[in-house]
């Protein structure tokens, strides 16, 4: 039976955790359970040097449940997504910057799907400059807010669309590629999501496009003062990733970013996902 040995690495959320090696991750029965309890208290979970090559990295993604095979499929990868500058491995410089603004994965999936409950993240080549990987809890954040605040934005739907993304790494873009961003998808959900387990959070982010029911400029600010309140610098974990680190998030209640960095960077993370399986409301 394995035991996690856990140093909390800021006031509010994560952890490091140690005393567990690879084949204790494969194998034993115990740690699912384990690390699912600690990433519901701490929200993020660092490991270091475990040793995962993308195949372990899959085998104990598939331990904490319903691994995502469609990520990477199209690169022959199933469930494996190479974050990249590099367009043979992933989908290249435009994809990439639009992670570098706060968001929360998977809240543009075809309404049939839900957001993943957790990403793994491991890094197998860092940058020069940058890069670092920077989180902050939305659930702390809803708990912060007053009754009437938590009241009124229980109230809101918002529209969150690649468009409203990739607006926000190319501000004036061409009729094409307005046409293009049109026929992305688009996911409409309640400002605030009220977990079966835990704390409620709200969603938030990048992918956030307007409010059901504001105008789209009001929209854009209402929706970037509340990023900007859930990611004052005291609520933030950023971490500096060294090759072999391996990241855990609670994708639901996290929002997330990377540093920017140079566009012919060699900087490539492993990245597996689960299969969400709470809806939004």
């Amino acid at each position: 039976m394995s035991t996690l040995t856990i140093n909390t690495l800021t006031a509010s959320m994560g952890a490091e955790i140690s005393g567990i090696g690879l084949d204790q991750l494969l194998h034993d029965d115990t740690v699912p359970e384990l690390i699912w309890n600690a990433l519901r208290e701490h929200g993020v979970l660092l490991f270091h040097d475990l040793g995962f090559t993308p195949d372990t990295q899959l085998q104990f993604s598939e331990r904490l449940g319903t691994l995502d095979r469609t990520n990477g499929e199209q690169y022959n990868e199933p469930g494996i997504q190479r974050v990249s500058m590099d367009p043979k491995k992933n989908g290249g410089q435009e994809t990439v910057r639009g992670t570098f603004n706060w968001h929360m994965d998977g809240c543009t999936l075809p309404a049939e799907k839900n957001p993943s409950p957790a990403t793994i993240l491991t890094c197998a080549v860092t940058s020069e400059t940058g890069g670092q990987t920077e989180f902050a809890s939305t659930r702390a954040f809803f708990d912060s807010l007053s009754d009437e605040e938590k009241d009124r934005l229980s109230t809101m739907r918002v529209v969150h669309s690649v468009a409203g993304s990739r607006r926000r790494v190319i501000p004036n873009p061409t009729p094409e590629q307005e046409q293009a961003w049109a026929a992305m998808q688009s996911r409409e959900h309640p400002m605030v999501w009220r977990h079966r387990e835990g704390r409620p959070s709200v969603i938030i982010g990048g992918t956030s496009d307007y409010i059901v029911g504001m105008g789209k400029d009001e929209s854009r600010l209402f929706l970037d003062d509340l990023v900007a309140r859930a990611t004052t610098p005291d609520r933030v974990y950023s971490h500096e990733w060294s090759v072999g680190d391996t990241v855990i998030w609670d994708n639901p209640g996290m929002l997330h970013r990377v540093q920017p960095y140079e566009d012919g960077s060699a900087r490539e993370m492993i990245r597996c996902t689960l299969v969400g399986e709470e809806p939004t409301e």
